[in-house]
């Protein structure tokens, strides 16, 4: 029993199913811990997760993790997994028999493992504490203070409301979400001052409430950059999806001065995927929302600047210098440009559905949407990828996902892995050869008007969720007059130029990702006949990069 008034020791708990491999790691802990931190034995997972509980409710702390691989019924990672939500800053350590390096990568990706530590470790001396040593060291200087959260009050339907909560989750800003009709909304607007009839109302961590603020006043609240520091660079990415992020990492890394620009969030629409499964180096998958966050972290890491919030509207050689305006007026330059501005998905024209955008009608997939799905049916519309990929997300939410597709198929459009993954859950259905040829609600979605398109039969359903996948619309519209496009819009680049472009001012043809404006590159989905992948778009920015220094070394 703890004493009263004397501050409770951290733990350090420790899990294997062998018994005598567990006395065996607690008698060595306790040998050299013994008096700084109480050391917790347990024999499974479940066993292990009990303890932690109890230690949560007693308000103590844990310090470090050490799980076996090899365990049945919860393995070592489902269980450090599992025990990152009740201590996430605990130091996490497998312990396994042997070499096994498919659990390693497994493990950094999953519960972003601290250490690897092979068994036997005798002797203690050399093997297991000096890496102990090192992960308590780390604990002791981590902020373990409960992250203050921003607080969202709005109304569940309201299309600004929403895009809040979107432009925060995807910028990776802790927030919770108050619906109007909850009693901790009207305390937070009462003491805002505010009475409800202006939605939504943000209450940053640091108290200051903002009422219906852009983008860019959010961002600038929560901590996110929107400035540069400096008026000219290397090199400047526009553009915050795969291919720029990794134009940023590569640029960074070889010490090209760069500044990536994002209208939104990092990520793109990649950034909103659930789970991405065929990303090399990931076999268990990876959501868009760790690997954009891993990147971002990546990039700053080498020193690139990241700004949210700035729409580029124009573009213009001036010189030798490559220079984009913003929005608001303002101008940055650089000595080359990436764009990897990607592609948007298109709009749906049935009748209806145009004023419930954001009511009930959304493009792409919104994670924060998946909670408040449960119960209810939800309807995907495409046949790509992204599709495949949100339906087997609001499979773990929904009554009912229902996949509409124009096509006879799937075949054609999506990754063999995620058919057959779609034709294993029992509550996702895919409809073939249909549309959708209206909508209808008051405050919200609430029925859907089906077309099949061989039939012309109609069928009308309700439905309160629709999420559309539809197209690659690429936003290239404010390079009209400065650089060369295809009919559809999407960039041209290198080869697809058909020759030295008019105006080409250089003895040498365009390299292969080099648009009609010399130092000016474009990677990713909005160049013209790109793969539309994420591998491919994290390829071509570093390729990019690769053209951008053979471009400043022969200027």
């Amino acid at each position: 029993m703890t004493t009263v008034g004397r501050v409770a020791r951290p733990s350090i708990l420790t899990v294997d199913d062998d018994p005598a491999v567990s006395r065996s790691v607690a008698r060595d802990l306790r040998r050299k811990y013994g008096e700084q931190y109480r050391v917790v034995r347990a024999e499974s997972g479940a066993q292990a997760l009990e303890a932690l509980h109890e230690i949560k409710l007693r308000g103590e702390e844990v310090a470090a993790l050490l799980a076996d691989y090899r365990m049945p019924q919860m393995s070592g990672i489902e269980f450090l997994e599992q025990a990152m939500d009740v201590f996430p800053q605990a130091r996490r350590v497998l312990l396994t028999a042997y070499a096994d390096t498919d659990a390693a990568i497994k493990a950094i990706n999953v519960v972003d493992l601290d250490h690897y530590l092979l068994k036997p470790w005798d002797p203690p001396e050399q093997n297991l504490y000096p890496v102990l040593d090192e992960q308590l060291r780390a604990w002791a200087v981590s902020d373990r203070q409960p992250p203050q959260r921003v607080r969202v009050v709005g109304h569940r339907w309201s299309p600004r409301s929403y895009d809040v909560r979107d432009f925060l989750a995807r910028n990776n800003v802790p927030f919770r979400w108050h619906a109007l009709d909850e009693p901790e909304a009207r305390c937070l607007l009462t003491a805002a001052h505010q009475d409800g009839t202006t939605l939504p109302v943000v209450v940053t961590a640091q108290g200051k409430a903002l009422v219906d603020p852009s983008d860019a006043e959010l961002a600038a609240e929560v901590g996110l950059s929107t400035q540069p520091s400096s008026e000219f660079y290397d090199l400047i990415v526009v553009g915050g999806g795969p291919a720029g992020l990794g134009a940023a990492v590569y640029g960074g890394s070889e010490g090209l001065r760069t500044v990536l620009v994002e209208r939104i969030a990092t990520g793109g629409q990649a950034g909103t995927s659930s789970r991405i499964e065929n990303y090399l180096g990931f076999p268990d998958g990876v959501s868009g929302g760790q690997l954009t966050e891993r990147a971002r972290r990546q990039a700053v890491k080498f020193g690139v600047e990241l700004l949210t919030t700035r729409d580029v509207v124009s573009l213009e050689r001036r010189g030798a210098a490559r220079v984009v305006r913003f929005g608001d007026g303002t101008e940055l330059s650089a000595h080359t440009v990436i764009l990897a501005t990607g592609v948007s998905y298109r709009l749906l024209d049935a009748p209806g559905l145009g004023e419930l955008t954001g009511r009930g009608v959304y493009y792409g997939a919104s994670t924060t949407e998946g909670p408040n799905c449960a119960g209810q049916d939800v309807y995907l519309v495409g046949g790509a990828n992204s599709a495949g990929q949100a339906a087997v997300y609001f499979s773990g939410h929904a009554r009912k996902v229902v996949i509409l597709v124009r096509g006879d198929s799937l075949e054609q459009s999506m990754s063999r892995y995620l058919i057959d993954q779609l034709s294993a859950i029992p509550n996702v259905e895919v409809r073939t050869r249909t549309e959708i040829c209206g909508g209808s609600g008051e405050d919200h979605l609430e029925t859907l008007t089906l077309l099949h398109n061989k039939t012309g039969e109609t069928t009308t359903v309700p439905a309160s969720w629709l999420f559309a996948f539809i197209g690659a619309a690429p936003r290239t519209d404010w390079l009209d007059g400065t650089l060369e496009r295809d009919e559809r819009g999407f960039l041209l680049a290198g080869p697809d130029l058909g020759g030295t472009p008019p105006g080409w001012d250089l003895e040498r043809a365009p390299y292969h990702l080099e648009t009609n404006v010399p130092g000016v590159f474009v990677a990713g989905d909005v160049r013209a006949d790109s793969v539309k992948r994420v591998a491919s778009a994290v390829g071509e920015g570093a390729m990019a990069v690769t053209l951008v220094h053979r471009y400043l070394e022969r200027s």
